[in-house]
Formats: C-alpha cells, sequence, structure tokens
C-alpha cells in the first residue's frame, strides 16, 4: 500500500510536554518474562520454522472475460486446496473481498462514514456467486454455504482429511470492476479508453495456521491480506484492442502480441536500457493490435499468493531486462497512459523498476516472478505479487517513492507472507525501513533527499509519532486512527529498525539477521514473535527492552545530562558525568564530551546502564576542564526533548 503523507497541520497541532521528573522504571523495561509461550515443534524458540511445521495450500485455474461495456468480470475458478494440517476439515472458509463494495457492507457501514483514503461513494453489488460445487474423495456434490460480508463458508458432506487431503471448489462468479475501489484496485477513464486495474478479483481461501487455525477477520479497508501460496494459472478474455499485464509469465504472447512486438519483448529482455513495446505514437494505431474481436491472455504464476492484473486500450507498454543475483534474468516492465508522459513522468518507471528490483534481490532475497510490472492507473499505490499500481500523475521523486515501495512489498508480505491484516507494522514498516536503503542505492542517491515523512529523529516528528495520542504499532489498522496509520503502520517501524541497524546492533549484524529472517520464512507465515525470536538468535542480543518499547508500548525516550564533576575538583585527574533517563524507553547513547584544550572524548553507552536505575555516572579520562557533554551528537535517537542533550559550561 502507498506510502502516507504527513500534512504540517497534523504536526504542529500535538502538544509538546517536556518530562521534569523521570517516569524510568528500569525492572519495567527489562522485566525478563517477554515471550508468551515457548517453542515448540511447530515454531521453534530459535525463530525457525519447526520440524513440523506446517501450512495449507490453495491452487487456482481462473478463466474470466473483461466485459467492458458493462465495466465487469465474469469468471469460473477451480480451487484445488490441500490440508497440510493436522486437523480434519469440516468446512472451508473464503474471502469474498469484492462484497466490501456493496452498500450493506460492514466497511461502508464504518470506513465510509469517517470518509477517507477507503470509503465508497458508489456501490455494487459485490461478488455475485453463480453456482459452485464440490469435489472430494470421488464424489461431486453442491454444498451448503454462507455468505457473511466479505467472507463465505462452504461446508462439506464430508471432513477434509488432515495431512495431505485434496478437496476441489469449483465456482462461477461475476462482479463490477468499480471506479475507486478503495485505492487498491478500480479504472480511470483517459482519451484513449478507460485503464482497468483489477484485484481481489476471485474467490480465495481463507488461511488456517496453528495459531488460530481460520483466519476470518473482515475486509474493511485498512487492512490489508493475509492468504495462502500455492500455483495459479488464469486466462482474461478482453477485446483484442486491449492489452493485458498480470502477475506472472504470459504463456501466449504468439496469440496476443504481434509480430513486432514479441520482437521488441525479445529485444527488452536483453536489454538494460528501457525498449517500447508499443510507442505513444502507436497506441491510436490499429496495426498496434491483432486484428481480432478478442484475445485471451494466458497467465501463470508459481508460488504466489496471489495474483492481479491491469488492462486497457490506452497502453504505452515498455520495458527492459533485470539482473539477478543468481545470474538468472527477469523483465521489468510499466504500462501507462500517455497522460502519464511528462518531465520526470512515467516513461522512467521500467529504469526504477529494474533499480529497485536488482537492489532488493541482491540485499535480502532474489524476486521470484518472471516480470515485475508497473501500472498507472486510478490506484495511488498498491501491491500485488508481480504487478504494483501507483498513481498515474507520479512523477520525479514521487514516481521514485510510490514504485520503490510498493515493489518493497514483493518482500514484505508477498516473500515472507506475514498476517498483513492484523500486523500492518511487519508489512508496511518493514517495507519502509528497505525503502530507506534502496533510494540511498538508486542511481547514486538521485532522490534520497526526498522522503514522505521529514527527518524521523528530528523534533517536529519525534513529538508527532511519539505523542500520547498515537496509536501503538501492536494494533491491527482498523484499531488504530486514519490520521495515525502513516506513522503506527510506515514510519515508526520503519524508524524502529533503522535504529536497530544503526544504534543497537550495527549493520553487520542487522543484515544477516534481517536477511535470515527473510530466508527462514519465504512463502510461509511468520508471527511477530517468530521474527523476534530470529533477530535477537541470529544477532545474538536480547532485545524485549527494545520490543517491549517500540511495539507494544509508545513509550518516549529523554536523556539528559544531570550533572558534571572532576574527581577531587580536579579536571586533571579525570571527570564524572551523570546522566538521566526522563522517559520510559532505554536505549544506547553515545556521549561526545569536549575540553577547554580541545581535546575530544567520545564514549559509546550500551543499552545495560540502564538496568539499574534511572541515572548512571561514568568516568572520562580529562586532562582539562570540560566544556560541553553532547548526548547522541549525530542524532541518530528519536529524543523527546533534544535540548536538554546538552551540557555546557557556564561562563563566570
Amino acid at each position: 500500500m502507498k506510502k502516507f503523507m504527513l500534512t504540517w497541520v497534523a504536526i504542529i497541532s500535538c502538544v509538546t510536554v517536556f518530562s521534569q521528573v523521570s517516569v524510568y522504571d528500569n525492572k519495567e523495561a527489562f522485566n525478563p518474562q517477554f515471550y508468551p509461550y515457548p517453542g515448540n515443534d511447530f515454531r521453534s524458540a530459535s525463530g525457525e520454522p519447526g520440524a513440523r511445521y506446517w501450512q495449507n495450500r490453495a491452487d487456482y485455474k481462473i478463466n474470466a472475460t473483461l466485459d467492458t461495456a458493462k465495466h465487469g468480470v465474469s469468471g469460473t475458478v477451480v480451487i484445488t486446496y490441500t490440508n497440510n494440517s493436522p486437523d480434519k476439515l469440516r468446512f472451508l472458509w473464503l474471502q469474498l473481498d469484492q462484497n466490501i463494495y456493496k452498500k450493506d457492507s460492514r466497511a461502508s457501514a464504518t470506513t465510509t462514514e469517517t470518509g477517507g483514503r477507503w470509503a465508497n461513494s458508489l456501490f455494487t453489488n459485490g461478488d455475485v456467486i453463480k453456482s459452485i460445487s464440490v469435489e472430494l474423495n470421488g464424489k461431486t456434490f453442491t454444498p451448503k454455504f454462507n455468505v457473511s460480508d466479505t467472507r463465505m463458508q462452504v461446508w462439506l458432506n464430508d471432513a477434509l482429511a488432515n495431512n495431505g487431503a485434496v478437496v476441489k471448489l469449483t465456482m462461477d462468479y461475476d462482479f463490477i470492476v468499480p471506479e475507486y475501489g478503495t485505492d487498491r484496485m478500480g479504472r480511470l477513464e483517459t482519451k484513449n479508453g478507460w485503464v482497468y486495474e483489477v484485484a481481489q478479483w476471485f474467490p480465495r481461501l481463507c488461511v488456517y495456521d496453528d495459531i488460530q487455525g481460520w483466519n476470518t477477520l473482515p475486509y474493511l479497508g485498512a487492512g490489508e491480506f493475509y492468504l495462502e501460496y500455492g500455483d495459479i494459472e488464469y486466462s482474461i478474455t478482453a477485446p483484442a484492442s486491449l492489452i493485458v499485464v498480470g502477475s506472472g509469465e504470459l504463456l501466449n504472447p504468439q496469440e496476443c502480441l504481434t509480430p513486432l512486438q514479441q520482437q521488441r519483448w525479445e529485444q527488452a529482455g536483453k536489454s538494460d536500457k528501457t525498449v517500447m513495446i508499443r510507442s505513444s505514437s502507436e497506441v491510436n494505431d490499429p496495426a498496434s493490435r491483432p486484428r481480432q474481436n478478442t484475445c485471451t491472455w494466458k497467465f501463470a504464476c508459481s508460488n504466489t499468493r496471489d495474483v492481479a492484473w491491469a488492462a486497457s486500450r490506452a497502453f504505452v507498454w515498455d520495458a527492459a531486462k533485470i539482473n539477478l543475483p543468481s545470474g538468472k534474468k527477469c523483465m521489468a516492465a510499466s504500462a501507462y497512459p500517455v497522460e502519464s508522459i511528462s518531465k520526470q513522468g512515467w516513461q522512467r518507471s521500467t529504469e526504477m523498476v529494474k533499480g529497485s528490483i536488482e537492489h532488493y534481490s541482491s540485499k535480502w532475497f532474489e524476486f521470484p516472478y518472471p516480470v515485475a510490472t508497473n501500472v498507472a492507473g486510478i490506484v495511488a499505490g498498491m501491491e500485488y505479487p508481480g504487478i504494483v499500481f501507483c498513481g498515474h500523475g507520479a512523477t520525479g521523486s514521487g514516481l521514485w517513492g510510490v514504485t520503490d515501495h510498493e515493489l518493497g512489498h514483493t518482500w514484505f508480505p508477498m516473500i515472507v507472507g506475514s498476517n498483513e491484516r492484523k500486523y500492518a507494522w511487519m508489512d508496511e514498516g518493514f517495507n519502509t525501513f528497505i525503502n530507506g536503503l534502496s533510494t540511498e542505492a538508486f542511481n547514486k542517491g538521485e532522490f534520497s533527499e526526498a522522503s514522505f515523512f521529514g527527518d524521523p529523529n528530528g523534533t517536529f516528528m519525534v513529538q508527532y509519532t511519539f505523542n500520547d495520542g498515537m496509536d501503538g504499532l501492536y494494533n491491527i489498522p482498523e484499531v488504530i486512527q486514519q490520521d495515525n496509520l502513516g506513522i503506527a503502520a510506515y514510519s515508526k517501524p520503519g524508524q524502529m529498525l533503522d535504529a536497530l541497524r544503526e544504534v543497537v546492533l550495527g549493520k553487520d549484524r542487522f543484515d544477516a539477521a534481517f536477511r535470515e529472517y527473510v530466508r527462514r520464512w519465504a512463502f510461509k507465515h511468520p508471527t511477530p514473535w517468530d521474527f523476534f525470536h530470529t533477530m535477537e538468535n541470529v544477532s545474538g542480543e536480547d532485545l524485549s527492552w527494545f520490543w517491549r518499547s517500540w511495539v507494544f508500548n509508545n513509550w518516549k525516550l529523554d536523556m539528559t545530562v544531570a550533572e558534571v564533576k572532576y574527581t577531587d575538583d580536579d579536571p586533571a585527574k579525570g571527570g564524572k558525568i551523570t546522566i538521566e533517563n526522563l522517559e520510559k524507553m532505554p536505549m544506547p547513547v553515545t556521549v561526545l564530551v569536549k575540553e577547554t584544550n580541545g581535546k575530544q572524548t567520545r564514549i559509546d553507552l550500551p543499552v545495560e546502564v540502564w538496568q539499574r536505575g534511572k541515572e548512571w555516572t561514568f568516568s572520562v579520562p580529562t586532562t582539562s576542564e570540560i566544556t560541553s557533554v553532547v548526548l547522541d551528537p549525530e542524532k541518530k535517537l528519536p529524543e523527546w526533548n533534544r535540548d536538554n542533550n546538552t551540557w555546557k559550561k557556564k561562563a563566570f
């Protein structure tokens, strides 16, 4: 989902209150009881999937048709569901996300009333289920089923056996593509035709896991998705004048592209520079599309949790080669209307896609799909496996920021399949963190000065992020106030990981642990506790105090220089400095001491100095009077009141 921008009104409206009396409690901060349950055969205490870890599997085969006259999609989906759990299942739960657009949906009763990004002013009939059949144990039957808002329960005649048993569901359905679909899908009218961005477009299995069983939280808008992995084959039949791009590999280019376009696509697969597949001058040229009434575009995407697609007769289409660390190649592509071509506009999109994917693949885990496509449309920013939707008017740093952010979601949550309907910070926040590193790397830091959130350790942002009215990270997205979601889901968890990397662990230990987390849980379902365990076990640090401060509480950090003395009142014998923690968050701290003779001493104090209480006194080997003491001189910490970070010698 797109990054959130903060308004100055929101920042300035927060109340600035500086603590005077310490509220720090060392026994609370370093309480030894942190993990709620021990490791087991399914999830190891080390943070790895256990020896008996399991997850169910959902494979899909979909044949769909886009009716541009009605703006409708109709389809048949065959779902092959494998129950790898130790439990027998008498019923299945599916997600019908299109039902969010019904007038009587729970989302319409809640999100719409409060307005904002996920509100809908127009409604549809949602997912209309035409028929459903089940094949189980060699028998085919029409099951009983109940639709409850965006969920559908299907009862089985016989229980689905455990440990690998398979059931097959076949469903016919249709829905109308909403013009504005909660900023996750929809359609944009351009001068050369509609741009359709189609997602959450087929019934999908809910996750059944070892933590909760069936995960059936309704789709209300802010909370995103939690999905099973499997192979998805799908076809989209549409008027031949349209170009369709989608997740995965196009299996039949010879049936959907002109010979010239096939040649250009092959050329792009060998080029580090962007190659036009269909140029702006060809958009209205009938020769740029096959001479037939319809085309059926066939795609396949392996080991994926979802697929999405886009279609338009207005598309300009270009592509280039992506170089992966293993030596493999895949493709970067962009599809956009001519209106998106401007100074620093969408003609740079494929360059950005390529740079983003190559960086993340080298840094964390190799990109797993054959194509990464960026689509310009009505959706401001939304991610799906192998395809992302970004705002058609984005340019320059804004285009880079949204493109890189949505593609970063390939790693969280497309590869690392956390439950983003519950834990947005493990999805948006982790992605925000890796976006910072990719932005520094892209084109020698071309857009590194641009930021959606500004300096996270600056006074304005710290007092906004850590004010008493801010929601904490450990809340489901619908509980977080809309004005707070940009902080609680995006910037604060990103800032948290920056602090863990830069201040607590160091880059090498952090990167090794974070990379191992991605490797361990690639295409699996980690919990927050699996993440905590992994980071601690790989880095060799007990970080319970850190998670308690940043994730489970909205604690502030406010350290001050309480006192400066000398041994026997003689600066030549050394100084004694006392620092105090006024707020509840403990963190390591760097102290810079300057003397009258020009000598400077830098002291790095570990977090353990706060284990015994709110104050810590340490010696400094001074040889002359101290002129100043500065805490956190490089401003790496989110100090609530930076004014009290500096002590200066009084002038007489």
